[in-house]
Formats: structure tokens, sequence, C-alpha cells
């Protein structure tokens, strides 16, 4: 099953690669590249100067080694505002703290979902102020829709790994996820999937990071460039 999985996989990303920003317009639907067809991932920078640090990178290895899909293996900083994100076709944000986004951000942000783009978001080491400020500026962004929690049979978890069960060292946790057009568009985790084990001089610092999070990073990414 894996094997089909991954032809199955090349077989999308190579139709996807073939279309390449031809043009400038504003779509996120076919993969940035980087050296060739890599499809490269951004890393947002928002409320102005924010940004993640934090938010290992490893799961693109992990994706290009598992799979047939070939990733730019570090992130690429991108601002929010700018039209540069609409060349990435999946993007992570993350951050500790309280903050609020620009009307021009969210405006960006709500095209980029709407036209194809996918959002990885998640606040770093379980921060309860960033927890409550992105479900606030989600609620601005998108004021008929929700987030709601992704069971664990969605297809989600079972794309590249078999994934059971959301593996802390604490309370349970859980994921969330924004619909659009009959498809998940943005995954958000109130705990930590920065993977921090893996970043040097990072740490969860006492959050309830999710331990298995690469693997499920990983998923993500392929269910996003697949749908």
């Amino acid at each position: 099953m894996k094997r089909i999985w991954m032809a199955a996989c090349g077989a999308a990303i190579a139709v996807a690669t073939a279309c390449v920003l031809a043009t400038q317009t504003d779509t996120a639907s076919a993969p940035s590249r980087d050296g060739g067809d890599a499809v490269a991932c951004a890393n947002l920078i928002y409320a102005g100067t924010r940004s993640s640090v934090c938010f290992s990178d490893k799961f693109l290895t992990a994706v290009a080694r598992d799979t047939t899909i070939n990733t730019a293996r570090k992130f690429k900083p991108v601002k929010l505002a700018d039209r540069e994100i609409f060349q990435y076709p999946f993007a992570i944000m993350t951050g500790e703290g309280a903050y609020t986004l620009t009307e021009a951000e969210r405006v960006n942000l709500r095209r980029y979902l709407e036209r194809g783009g996918f959002l990885l978001a998640s606040a770093g080491c379980s921060s309860q102020q960033w927890d409550e400020s992105f479900r606030r500026e989600v609620r601005i962004i998108f004021p008929t829709r929700k987030l709601e929690v992704i069971p664990m049979d969605h297809e989600i978890f079972h794309t590249i790994y078999q994934i059971k069960t959301l593996k802390t060292k604490g309370a349970p946790a859980k994921l969330e996820g924004l619909t659009i057009g009959g498809k998940v568009v943005l995954i958000y985790s109130s705990d930590g999937l920065n993977d921090t084990m893996t970043m040097h001089g990072c740490c969860c610092c006492g959050g309830n990071e999710i331990n298995n999070s690469q693997q499920v990073n990983a998923n993500i990414l392929a269910y996003a460039l697949l749908q």
C-alpha cells in the first residue's frame, strides 16, 4: 500500500510541478521551485516582524526520504502581507505571546487559503496568549467558518505514516482544521507541533508538545499537496 501511495503521490506532484507559476496571478496551487522541482515551504513573518525560530524543518527531510516528493530542506521566510506567499503551496505559522495581524495580512491570508494555499499553525510551548490571538484572527478573517476537531480516522493521519494517537507528555492533544470547498486548508494545534527536540537551542519550556509531530507534520504536508 505504501509503495502504491508513493507512486500516486509522485504522479500528482509531477502534474502540479508542470504548471509551476507560469504567471504572477494570486494562486498557491502550484509548488514553488527551489533548485529544480523541489517543493518549498514558507515560514510566515506576521504581525509586522513576528516569525518562528523554533519550528523544526526536519519533517521536510522525512517526506523526501519516505515518499517520491522532492522537498526543499529549509523553510523560506515570507512576509504574510506580500504577494510572494502565493508562490508557496504550504506555509507554517507559530510563535508565543499575544499578537495582532495587520489588515493587509488578514486579506492576504484569506486569499491565500481560498486560492489553494495551506497553512499549518501551532502555538509554541502551548502559549495561551498565542492561542487566543490565533483563534481571534481566524474569527475575524473567516466570520462564517470555524475551526473543527480533526478526527483520528481522517486521511491526514494516514497519508505517509499511520498515526493512531497524538503523543504528549501531559494532557491529550487534538488537531483542528478549517475547511473551504470541502477540503481542509488550515491545520491548527494549540499544543506544540514544533518538534523542538530536533532544534538546537529550543525547547517546549513546559508546554504540552506533541512528541510525534515530525510524522504528523509530514502527513499534513503530503495531504496538502495531494488535494
